[in-house]
């Protein structure tokens, strides 16, 4: 299959969904309608899923960037005629600043071509392909624009350059000079939801969604360390927010595998609560506060009440808790990787770490949930009665097992976590009866931790009770207070951990685990930060930065050894880590200079 790397892609963000777009000019991926909607552009999973090119007619170099605080791509190619940009953005509202952008995403997608210099030949080729690939539709030509219709989807496209039909395709060829602009605007709409909206020029378009994301970015004043990188990956984190609802899906994408030829290759298109209080922390450490408190609701909205029931630990963009898996057969997947998923199925698992992480991001956001309305105060008292007693239950782990449920030590740990931040809480949440049973199941979860999760053959705190199988996730133990990083034991686990699961910084969930796993390299960031050794953790932090793609973007791993970015794309979870990690150094940091200020300065030379 002759598909571009993952890698290659930038990543386009309305509010609704997002479009990738390689190096060679062409739209790879786009689900017009919301992120898990059918795609329309599907190369990157199948060569004849649908794409939509426009680069020079011949060899090119290429450079690429962001325009400035934005998610609006330009792309300069380079040719022994001359040079040329391709300016790339799907609509954001006209007129909608800071917090209002993507509310009401227009669902059209612009591209502006201009010369740089010389003359340079280009080639377009546009090929929808509705439902996934599946349908290809009948192009004409109504009002001066190319119509695409198949089924509920319609495509129109307005174009500054006259184009040649083909079966379910349209080509040209056209010179741009310096100095010229050429654009091209696709417009989404339902074919029966009655009206035919206009298709505005594309260089109106461009201007809208830079003025739109420089507002919000100028909302947004993030002080700590690593500045660039933590207002890029918030911006990464705000392009995955499905605005209408507030949610972040976990990735853009579906199917794009852990591995080369392998079959873990889920939809990522969804809603993670386990992400839920890492985004949050994310999104307040960044300085964006405002996302947070619309995150929190979003929540609060999705879960309702779950008596009785295991606390659901995914959901669809607005809500949605049935999300059953099916396969694409009729796609190839990318590099040959079969299956192709819509849905994913662990939807129906239980995953006892959500508990405490919701009840960790309300605890992180108390001050803004005072007065507690009865609806917050509900569901965490019923995730704070559910941590009370499943924590003795096994389950699926957050890394979603799909064979067996095991005691897992990361959600025990997390049922600690959600049953500490209810007893913190105190009355706000509980009577005294309450807090005192809570109080009472925390202890008992921590006695079964240090007792059952240490295993002393290994020498280390291993993934599951009663294992001698590693697993970097037990490394959120000192991220979430469970244990500081300099107990002894934490710090053997965190040494055997990085030896026998990290490769050149990028650090394995477990051993076979075929790459390195990037949120998991930034857990070990933060526990080296808070073991005082500020130093080595800012030197993994820098080398795991200079991994993302040219773009400043991350998938969710990277093999170690080619230095390929694999799995789903962009992957907010690796941002959202890369955002935490910095604020963890930049705080150890301040401490550190806070100690030595008030430290004697006789005893600061011994």
């Amino acid at each position: 299959m002759d598909s571009s790397r993952i890698s290659e892609h930038g990543f386009l963000a309305d509010g609704g969904t997002a479009a990738l777009v390689d190096r060679a000019g062409s739209v790879n991926w786009w689900c017009p309608y919301r992120f898990d909607a059918p795609s329309v552009f599907g190369r990157l999973l199948d060569d004849d899923a649908g794409h939509w090119s426009i680069a020079p007619d011949g060899a090119a170099g290429c450079e690429r960037a962001y325009l400035d605080d934005t998610l609006v791509l330009r792309t300069v190619f380079t040719t022994r005629h001359g040079a040329v940009a391709v300016t790339d953005a799907l609509a954001l509202e006209p007129g909608a600043r800071g917090h209002e952008i993507g509310r009401r995403p227009p669902r059209m997608l612009a591209r502006v071509v201009q010369g740089l210099s010389g003359t340079v030949r280009m080639r377009l080729h546009y090929r929808p392909r509705f439902e996934y690939g599946r349908v290809t539709a009948f192009l004409t030509v109504r009002d001066g624009l190319v119509e695409a219709t198949a089924g509920a989807a319609t495509l129109r496209l307005r174009s500054d350059v006259p184009v040649e039909f083909g079966v379910g395709e349209a080509t040209t060829r056209f010179d741009v000079r310096a100095g010229e602009t050429y654009g091209f605007t696709c417009a989404f709409t339902p074919t029966y939801d009655g009206g035919r909206p206009t298709v505005p020029a594309a260089g109106r378009v461009l201007a809208d969604a830079t003025t739109g994301w420089r507002s919000w970015a100028d909302l947004h004043d993030y002080r700590g360390r690593y500045r660039a990188e933590v207002r890029r990956s918030a911006m990464v984190v705000q392009g995955m927010t499905y605005q209408p609802s507030g949610a972040v899906v976990a990735a853009a994408t579906t199917s794009l595998p852990e591995e080369p030829g392998g079959d873990r290759n889920y939809d990522y298109r969804y809603v993670w609560v386990r992400d839920f209080s890492l985004t949050l922390q994310a999104l307040w450490r960044a300085a964006c506060p405002d996302e947070a408190n619309r995150q929190f609701a979003w929540v609060a909205r999705a879960m309702g009440r779950i008596d009785g029931e295991p606390a659901p630990i995914m959901y669809g963009v607005e809500g949605e808790r049935d999300l059953t898996e099916h396969r694409l057969d009729h796609l190839r997947g990318y590099a040959d990787s079969r299956p192709v998923f819509v849905g994913n199925d662990a939807w129906r698992q239980r995953q006892s770490d959500v508990l405490g992480e919701v009840l960790d991001a309300a605890w992180l956001m108390r001050h803004y949930l005072d007065p507690m309305s009865a609806e917050v105060r509900t569901l965490l008292r019923a995730l704070a009665d559910q941590a009370a007693t499943d924590w003795r239950r096994p389950d699926a782990g957050m890394w979603e097992a799909r064979d067996a449920e095991r005691h897992y030590v990361s959600s025990k740990v997390q049922c600690w976590t959600a049953l500490d931040r209810a007893v913190r809480f105190g009355p706000r949440l509980g009577d005294a009866a309450d807090v005192a049973r809570w109080a009472a199941a925390r202890d008992a979860v921590r006695e079964a931790v240090l007792t059952r999760g240490w295993n002393d053959r290994l020498g280390a705190y291993a993934g599951a009770f009663d294992s001698a199988d590693l697993d970097a996730s037990v490394l959120i133990m000192p991220l979430v207070g469970f244990l500081p990083a300099e107990d002894p034991r934490m710090r053997a686990t965190m040494d055997l951990v990085e030896r026998r699961l990290s490769h050149d910084g990028l650090l394995r969930r477990w051993d076979g685990d075929p790459a390195g796993f990037v949120i998991c390299s930034f857990w070990l960031v933060g526990c080296l930060a808070l073991a005082g050794e500020q130093d080595r953790a800012e030197r993994l932090f820098e080398q795991l930065v200079a991994r993302v793609n040219d773009l400043g973007l991350f998938a969710e791993q990277i093999d170690p050894v080619t230095g390929e970015q694999l799995g789903n794309f962009p992957q907010a979870f690796s941002h959202i880590g890369l955002i935490n990690a910095a604020w963890r150094l930049t705080e150890c940091a301040d401490r550190a200079r806070t100690r030595a200020v008030r430290q004697p300065a006789g005893e600061r030379t011994r």
